[in-house]
């Protein structure tokens, strides 16, 4: 199958020549599908990068094009809202070469990745009959909903989303939360299927390398620094959970923390409470450093109050690190309540600390939930399952 993956914020990343894509999750899926033997072309926007190959393939069967406008801030750190009307205004320029080559030579299938190149696709393909499936990874309503996106944000997104998911053959819903967002944006529910993130079960997994620690039982949260009320709670709850250390990961280097203005009020916090010894900030710690952070967990828990994807939580899981969650967004589905871990509702320190104490009493409820969540990961979230079920919706399109 020839399939054609529309990611218009992807870019190359700095200094690479190669045309490697910033984007893991699209890396991740167009090795997957290449390696059940399909062709993979990924387009996305130029971003003006000297030496961005206008063609390049990354590996066999993977091949990245850029088309269209260079992006004029390929490695903008303004708001998402901010980023996205950037990347609306240059759809029109984007989606014309994408109509000339298709034209040329015709894809079975397009999988649009977020809305903007949902829009770009629909476009390019209006007249050539070619079945446009769609990926969002987050709605704005959901993310004005869980007060992610200011109130008086996003209006043309929220507006236009609805539009593309009716208009697209099908739609890859990231969890069954936004299946049931999409399904009252008027999204016709046989057009939805629940496709989550997939995770490298190879380098994710239980066996391997693990970060230094102390004996005190250690949790690990992965957060932006940013989120302080959700921070603030995990601190209220470990000031209930004496004895126990944590990592926080997130937010900038550490080296640079001191600048950080969540930082700085978090930590003011943990000394207000008396948790200043117990709570390590790791600054941002690199995907090749999680797995080992995740091994050396007794516990991971995600206390963010949105979470389209649950990544972290999978990730964890992967690594047989059973997960304390906020029972919001993915999570719900990614966290097996009692089994892989405990769901906790969102603002609840008190609720949270009971139930961290809860597990780290009873070693072997531990370890049998530190079992059954690296056999979920595995089962559920490997790339390859991921794949197979992209390419059954991409099937399910083509008949249509």
């Amino acid at each position: 199958m020839k399939i054609a993956l529309v990611a218009q914020h992807a870019t190359s990343m700095a200094g690479d020549s190669a045309g490697q894509l910033n984007d893991t999750r699209l890396r991740e899926l167009s090795h997957s599908l290449a390696g059940e033997g399909h062709r993979v072309t990924v387009y996305a926007q130029r971003n003006g990068t000297a030496g961005q190959p206008a063609r390049t393939e990354v590996e066999p069967g993977v091949t990245v094009e850029y088309v269209g406008p260079a992006n004029a801030s390929p490695a903008s750190t303004d708001s998402g809202d901010h980023r996205e009307s950037e990347l609306l205004a240059q759809v029109p320029a984007f989606s014309r070469p994408l109509h000339e080559r298709w034209t040329a030579d015709r894809p079975d299938v397009v999988h649009a990745m977020r809305w903007t190149s949902g829009l770009a696709s629909l476009a390019a393909a209006r007249d050539l009959r070619i079945p446009v499936v769609q990926s969002f990874n987050s709605l704005g309503v959901a993310e004005q909903r869980h007060h992610v996106m200011p109130s008086d944000a996003g209006t043309e997104r929220i507006r236009l989303e609805p539009a593309i998911g009716r208009s697209a053959t099908a739609v890859l819903a990231g969890s069954s939360e936004q299946q049931s967002d999409l399904t009252r944006l008027g999204v016709p529910r046989r057009h939805i299927r629940v496709v989550p993130v997939g995770v490298d079960t190879d380098e994710f997994s239980p066996e391997g390398p693990a970060a230094e620690r102390a004996a005190r039982p250690r949790l690990v949260t992965v957060a932006d620094l940013s989120e302080t009320d959700a921070l603030a709670n995990l601190l209220r709850a470990m000031s209930k959970v004496p004895g126990a250390d944590l990592i926080v990961a997130g937010g900038p280097s550490r080296d640079q923390l001191r600048d950080d203005l969540g930082y700085r009020r978090l930590v003011k916090l943990a000394d207000s409470l008396g948790v200043g010894s117990q709570v390590t900030f790791a600054g941002q710690v690199g995907r090749g450093a999680l797995p080992p952070l995740f091994r050396s967990a007794d516990l991971l828990v995600s206390v963010t109050e949105y979470d389209p994807t649950g990544l972290t939580s999978i990730q964890a899981m992967a690594c047989g690190t059973p997960v304390i969650a906020s029972a919001v967004g993915a999570q719900v589905d990614a966290v097996v309540d009692g089994t892989t871990g405990i769901l906790v509702p969102p603002g609840r320190p008190a609720l949270l600390a009971q139930r961290i104490r809860q597990l780290l009493q009873h070693p072997m409820l531990l370890e049998a939930f530190s079992v059954a969540a690296a056999d979920r990961a595995q089962s559920r979230y490997s790339w390859n399952r991921i794949a197979h079920e992209t390419v059954s919706v991409y099937d399910t399109a083509l008949a249509a």
